[in-house]
C-alpha cells in the first residue's frame, strides 16, 4: 500500500530530494518518505541507515583496537625496528661515498678493509632490522585478523533474525572474509610501511641536500610532480574500490542463493539462468577492478619517469662539476650517493601512495566491520531473567508477539498455552 512511513536514522546530516521531508531532532533525523512499502523500499531504508550511522574514525580505531589484544607487543616492536632499519639504510650510502672519495684520493688497503668491515656489519644490521619487523608485522597482522574474525563471529551468533536481515547473510560473509583481509593487510602496512616510508623520505632528503648541495634542488621538482600524479591516481581509483564492496555482497548473495536452492534450480531447469546471473555479478566486480588497476598501473611509469629525470640531471651536471672543478664542489662519491638517495626518496613516495590506497580501501571495510560489532541486539534478556525452572512445563498467559518493535500490529495476540511436563 502507498502511504507515509516514518524511519529514524541516527546521523549528523542527510540529503534528500524530491518530495521527501527531513526533520532534525537532537542529531536524530526522522525521514518521512512517500514510497511503496515493498522489498526494494525496505532495502533502501536499511542501506540508508547503514550508510549514515557510520562512526567517526576515532570510534573505528577505538572499536578495532580491542581485537589486537595479545599482539600489542609485536605491534609496538615492529615500528621501532623499522625505524632502525631506515636509519641504517640511509647511513650506508654515506659510508660508501666516503670510501669512494678516499679511494679517488689514494688510500691504503687497510682503509678499504676497514670500510668493508663497517659496511658488512651495517648490511647485517640492515638485514636483521629488515627481517625482524617482517616477522613481527606478519604475526601482529595475522593475529589481529584472527581476533577480528572471532569477534565478528561471536557478535553474529548473538544476533536476532532482525539483525541478520538488516545486513543480509551474504554481506555478513563478505565482512568476515574480504573486509577482514583488507583490514589485516592495511594494519600490516600501517605498523611497518607507514613508519618506514616517511622516515626514509625525510632521512634521504636531508642526506641528499648534505651530500649533493644545489644538485639536490632537482628533488623540489620531481617530488611535487610525482606527488601530484600519485594523488590524481588515488582520487580516480578510490570511488571504484568503494563500489566493489557492495558488489561483493551481490556476488556472494548470488552464490549463496544458488547453493541453498540447488534442488529447486535443477527441478525447474534454471541452471543457465543462475549461471548468467552469477556471471553478470562476477563481471561487474571484474570490470571495476580492471578499471581501477588500469589507473593504478600509471604509478610505475610516473616513478620511472621521475627517476630517470633525476639520474639524467644529476649525472649530467654532476659530471660537469666533477670534471671542470676537480672535485672542489662535488666529488664522485657524493655523486653516487646522491643517486642512491634519489632512488630512496622516489621509492618512499611510491610506497606511501600504495599504502594510502590500501588504507583508503580498508576504511570502507573498517566501517562495515564496526557496524556489525556495534550492532545492538533486538532481543535481550529482561532485568531478572530466569535461567532455571523446576520442570519442563510451558505456560503462556496472554502472550503477544511481533517481529519488530516498529510493527504496528502484533503477529500473535493474547496467546494462552499450557503444556505440562
Amino acid at each position: 500500500s502507498k502511504g507515509l512511513s516514518l524511519f529514524e536514522v541516527d546521523v549528523h546530516e542527510v540529503a534528500t530530494g524530491g518530495k521527501n521531508k527531513t526533520f532534525i531532532q537532537n542529531k536524530t533525523i526522522i525521514l518521512k518518505l512517500e514510497c511503496t512499502i515493498n522489498n526494494e523500499s525496505i532495502e533502501f531504508i536499511n542501506l540508508l541507515r547503514t550508510y549514515y550511522t557510520r562512526g567517526n574514525n576515532m570510534n573505528i580505531i577505538r572499536v578495532l583496537k580491542k581485537s589486537i589484544r595479545e599482539y600489542k607487543r609485536d605491534s609496538i616492536l615492529t615500528p621501532v625496528l623499522v625505524a632502525f632499519e631506515a636509519l641504517v639504510e640511509c647511513i650506508i650510502p654515506l659510508m660508501v661515498a666516503n670510501l669512494v672519495n678516499r679511494m679517488q684520493n689514494g688510500c691504503d688497503i687497510s682503509v678499504i678493509v676497514k670500510f668493508g668491515v663497517i659496511l658488512t656489519v651495517m648490511a647485517c644490521f640492515s638485514l636483521l632490522f629488515g627481517a625482524l619487523p617482517g616477522i613481527k608485522a606478519a604475526n601482529a597482522s595475522a593475529g589481529f585478523g584472527k581476533n577480528l574474525r572471532k569477534d565478528l563471529f561471536v557478535a553474529v551468533q548473538n544476533f536476532s533474525f532482525e539483525n541478520i536481515d538488516r545486513f543480509s547473510a551474504s554481506s555478513l560473509v563478505t565482512r568476515m572474509t574480504t573486509d577482514v583481509t583488507n583490514v589485516q593487510m592495511a594494519y600490516m602496512m600501517i605498523i611497518r610501511t607507514v613508519v618506514r616510508a616517511p622516515l626514509m623520505l625525510i632521512f634521504s632528503l636531508v642526506m641528499g641536500f648534505i651530500m649533493g648541495g644545489r644538485l639536490a634542488l632537482i628533488f623540489l621538482f620531481t617530488i611535487p610532480v610525482l606527488g601530484i600524479g600519485l594523488g590524481l591516481v588515488i582520487k580516480k581509483t578510490m570511488p571504484l574500490f568503494r563500489k566493489v564492496f557492495k558488489k561483493y555482497d551481490n556476488l556472494n548473495n548470488s552464490g549463496q542463493e544458488k547453493i541453498n536452492g540447488i534442488r529447486v534450480v535443477k527441478s525447474f531447469v534454471r541452471e543457465e539462468f543462475e549461471k548468467k546471473k552469477f556471471n553478470e555479478a562476477a563481471e561487474d566486480v571484474c570490470g571495476d577492478f580492471t578499471r581501477a588497476e588500469k589507473i593504478l598501473a600509471l604509478n610505475n611509469p610516473m616513478m620511472q619517469f621521475c627517476l630517470y629525470v633525476v639520474m639524467i640531471f644529476v649525472l649530467t651536471f654532476g659530471s660537469y662539476l666533477v670534471v671542470n672543478f676537480g672535485g672542489n664542489i662535488i666529488q664522485v662519491g657524493q655523486l653516487s650517493s646522491l643517486l642512491t638517495y634519489s632512488f630512496q626518496i622516489l621509492m618512499s613516495l611510491m610506497m606511501l601512495s600504495m599504502v594510502f590506497v590500501m588504507v583508503t580501501i580498508s576504511i570502507e571495510s573498517c566501517e562495515r566491520i564496526v557496524a556489525v560489532l556495534e550492532e545492538k541486539r533486538t532481543i535481550s534478556n529482561p532485568e531478572n531473567p530466569i535461567y532455571e525452572v523446576n520442570d519442563g512445563s510451558i505456560d503462556f498467559d496472554n502472550v503477544s508477539f511481533k517481529y519488530s518493535k516498529r510493527a504496528d500490529r502484533y503477529a500473535l495476540e493474547n496467546i494462552n498455552l499450557h503444556i505440562k511436563s
